[in-house]
């Protein structure tokens, strides 16, 4: 039986969307994500409606517009694993537009706001790159989006993780809404493999067993956490590439350890 918390993506539609997440269609409340591919010359437009979002540009350079702000033209790298990236910020009720410059990867990150905060632009400079972990747990980490940054909601943050290395690791969640020990926070990975085959591996799963599925990724792949552990493995020989949404009712990253590998460093 096909897993309900792995969405594969499809040839684009006429609007470039490739891949698409509504809380309707994961079946919770909070998180929306969506990845579009676009050819030179084309546009992606649309609107925000009740919720803020973040657009990334994953690769490519586009002109980005919105909310009557012309951002100009922005990016700068050919591909996720080269260089940070460039992103802009949109609060609710707002119209905003993409023109590709060249090939667009676009990701449209959105998740429920009422309007506390203005649109800007969130350059490299802004963005950063730290090391976590160390040994085969060592991973790159850009805070897009993090818990200190003005936004509602939502968490943007992409990761690098190396090929024979782990990631979200030691396992964690944030399923449960005990502010400060932890946050109900719901996510989305959006997986993209350095080479465009092969697979990683994720597993999501609950100490109860009431969700445990081990999930092989392609590139492309979307995997939803509604809750538990979600650790993320990367075969040797394949760098993996993952855009991380998270959006809940207190907008702090608060987390609990699987108690098997809590002795871990994170």
């Amino acid at each position: 039986m096909p897993s309900r918390l792995l969405i594969h993506p499809h040839a684009p539609d006429d609007a470039g969307r490739v891949v698409s997440v509504t809380p309707q269609s994961a079946g919770w409340r909070f998180v929306g994500f969506e990845a579009r591919t676009l050819r030179d010359g084309a546009v992606a437009v649309g609107q925000t409606d009740d919720t803020e979002i973040c657009l990334v540009l994953v690769s490519g350079r586009a002109r980005v517009t919105g909310a009557d702000i012309d951002f100009g033209v922005i990016g700068e790298r050919t591909n996720p694993f080269d260089g940070l990236p460039w992103s802009v910020y949109l609060p609710p009720r707002s119209a905003w537009r993409v023109q590709a410059q060249g090939p667009v990867e676009l990701a449209i990150c959105a998740s429920p706001a009422r309007g506390l905060y203005p649109p800007r632009l969130i350059g490299p400079d802004q963005v950063g790159q730290l090391t976590r972990g160390t040994g085969t747990n060592q991973r790159l980490v850009r805070n897009i989006l993090p818990d200190t940054a003005d936004a509602e909601t939502l968490l943007v943050v992409e990761v690098i993780t190396p090929g024979g290395h782990w990631s979200s690791y030691p396992p964690h969640k944030h399923d449960t809404d005990d502010f400060p020990n932890e946050t109900y926070l719901e996510e989305t990975y959006y997986h993209r493999l350095k080479r465009g085959s092969g697979f990683a591996l994720q597993r999501v799963y609950t100490k109860d067993g009431s969700l445990d599925e081990a999930m092989a990724i392609a590139d492309g792949d979307v995997v939803l956490v509604p809750k538990g552990y979600h650790p993320v493995g990367a075969p040797h020989g394949f760098d993996l590439y993952y855009l991380n949404v998270m959006a809940g009712p207190v907008r702090q990253w608060k987390f609990t350890m699987d108690p098997d590998q809590a002795h871990l460093p994170y």
